[in-house]
């Protein structure tokens, strides 16, 4: 398997390079380039399966590089190498890029390397790309990445009517009456919507969009109809923080 680094640092293109050769035995081949129009120019000749890539350099960004290559190119990974700030790495979360912070830590590299193996081909790069240099110029997120069996949908999170877990999965409910599954944990939504003001956890089985609820009861121990009369229990112990919450709405 062909690697490519692109990074116009010279101590950072080493360090990942001795890295991966040291660690990573299914890669036979580590091309670098110090910057994107040299990297693309070994991506054309040697096609590799992965390319890491970083994101500041001169002249091109890393995330210009499919302006670039033909779409008969552009069948690879990308894992960002990145020292932005946790503001920034929210917009990778929500595009479902991935990324790789520095200073590079081993475990974390080994993990990407496995998860683009498994993903080559089949990953929607060029879209979630897409996705990612639209939020990154904005200074609001306003979709979130959702990987269904024929791609990628990005969805509005105000389109989003709940989440409900389902074993390792989580439905998606989402105002067009669709009802996406999603092969993450609800855990690991709260952890991604987390700073989504508009999104709160009634139950350990639901994630809720605040601005579609309809009704509330307090018999049976407390729930709420959504507008899609899904009906979500509220906790014992999250009843008087969600009272003051949707008093406060508005």
């Amino acid at each position: 398997m062909k690697v490519v680094i692109i990074d116009d640092e010279p101590k950072a293109r080493k360090l990942l390079k001795i890295l991966i050769e040291e660690n990573c035995q299914k890669v036979t081949t580590v091309f670098t380039a110090e910057d994107l129009l040299s990297g693309v120019q070994i991506i054309k000749a040697e096609q590799p399966q992965i390319v890491f890539l970083d994101i500041e350099m001169p002249e091109h960004s890393g995330l210009e590089i499919f302006d670039f290559l033909e779409e008969t190119h552009r069948n690879f990974e990308i894992i960002f190498t990145t020292a932005y700030s946790e503001y920034a790495i929210k917009a990778f979360e929500l595009s479902a890029v991935d990324y790789l912070l520095k200073p590079l830590r081993l475990d974390k590299l080994s993990d990407a390397i496995d998860k683009a193996i498994i993903n080559i081909g089949k990953s929607h790069i060029n879209i979630k790309l897409d996705e990612l240099q639209k939020s990154l110029k904005s200074s609001n997120f306003k979709k979130i990445a959702l990987p269904v069996a024929d791609g990628i949908k990005f969805v509005n999170f105000d389109d989003i009517i709940l989440l409900k877990a389902d074993g390792m999965y989580t439905k998606v409910h989402v105002q067009d009456a669709s009802e996406l599954l999603i092969s993450k944990p609800l855990k690991h939504f709260e952890e991604l919507l987390d700073t989504i003001p508009m999104f709160y956890r009634p139950h350990r089985s639901y994630l809720i969009n605040l601005k579609y609820i309809k009704e509330y009861y307090k018999k049976d121990g407390g729930y709420i109809i959504m507008d899609n009369d899904e009906t979500v229990s509220v906790s014992k112990d999250k009843k008087e923080e969600f009272l003051t919450i949707v008093q406060n709405i508005g």
